[in-house]
């Protein structure tokens, strides 16, 4: 049975306001059958049965904010091409508020995927990388600056397409709102990008991600502490939340403080797009004022629906409701240490 406190916490999260800032991406699946292999070559002949168009990256973290009742801000870059287009189209189909910047320069990041039997065949990127030209780099520090002061908690959802840079995350962290206090940032991290997010209020790193930053293996049971630690000394951001797989989260509430929270995914079809719903149902959650662990139950809870599911899923709040009931009480427990001990 879903407990009084998590119950209102859902009801507060209706309403509230988050920006997402980063690289927004056209995701692109393509489903079909396969009963032979090609004469031309030893690879599958796909034959298409349907196509489908989705908000990807940045933009799957707004999707999930509206589907839990939240209200999302879009800050990105977009083409102008038909994909950009397509784009637009989606965020406004999903009741997300837009900033995005137009660059004729760049083509708008697609992700192709190609899917048969429920199994992914291949995947195709369209995208270009290279650094933002000045005038786009100053028109999205002008779109954060004006924005930054109506919003109490910013997503940062870095991809490594590129919006993501030193001037952006400093724009952040100056940023001010209305009562004179900086906004919270939750950062989805890129291991190449791990130097620009130092001072952040909390991470939210794969396991891969964190071992990539902290230099070390994250394996369980020890590894977790261990890049913690690297991670608290590299980049003083305030918490760290690791998603670990099948071994649930590692929270962290600053250096001192480490709690272990078991998966609640009862069956695994696709991890596409898990951590764009656990940062932005724990960016939703706190939000609305929760304390960090129960945020981040609420993120595993939701993080469980999405990979039962094939393509890059988002819970809903009767979902949640569903799962929370399901869990006879929440198992949270001391993680374990450096040495693979329990901490106190």
């Amino acid at each position: 049975m879903i407990t009084q406190e998590m119950e209102k916490l859902l009801r507060r999260m209706q309403g509230k306001r988050v920006m997402i800032v980063g690289d927004v991406m056209l995701d692109h699946y393509t489903f079909g059958s396969v009963s032979r292999i090609s004469p031309e070559a030893p690879v599958p002949v796909v034959e298409v049965i349907d196509e489908q168009y989705l908000l990807g990256g940045a933009g799957n973290v707004a999707r999930n904010i509206v589907a839990l009742g939240g209200l999302a801000t879009m800050v990105g870059l977009i083409g102008d091409d038909r994909d950009g287009d397509t784009l637009n189209g989606l965020l406004a189909e999903s009741s997300i508020d837009t900033a995005l910047i137009h660059d004729d320069r760049r083509r708008t990041t697609r992700k192709t995927r190609i899917l048969a039997q429920n199994q992914q065949i291949v995947r195709v990127d369209r995208e270009h990388t290279a650094p933002l030209c000045e005038p786009v780099v100053g028109a999205l520090l002008e779109t954060l600056t004006k924005l930054g002061q109506h919003h109490d908690i910013v997503i940062v959802s870095d991809y490594g397409k590129g919006v993501i840079t030193g001037p952006i995350m400093d724009a952040l962290r100056s940023l001010r709102g209305k009562n004179g206090i900086r906004p919270r940032i939750l950062v989805d991290p890129k291991p190449q990008n791990y130097d620009l997010y130092h001072d952040v209020d909390i991470l939210t790193p794969n396991a891969k991600e964190a071992s990539e930053g902290a230099g070390i293996s994250c394996a369980w049971p020890s590894g977790p502490a261990k890049v913690a630690e690297a991670l608290f000394k590299r980049l003083q951001c305030r918490d760290l939340l690791i998603t670990l797989g099948a071994q649930g989260m590692a929270l962290f509430e600053g250096p001192g403080k480490a709690s272990h929270i078991p998966t609640f995914a009862r069956k695994v079809f696709d991890v596409t797009g898990a951590g764009d719903t656990v940062i932005a149902t724990l960016a939703l959650a706190m939000a609305a004022d929760a304390p960090l662990i129960d945020a981040a139950v609420l993120a595993n809870h939701a993080a469980g629906i999405v990979v039962g599911q094939v393509g890059a899923a988002t819970p809903t709040l009767e979902g949640l409701r569903k799962s929370l009931a399901s869990t006879q009480a929440t198992s949270v427990a001391a993680l374990p240490g450096p040495d693979g001990l329990a901490q106190d």
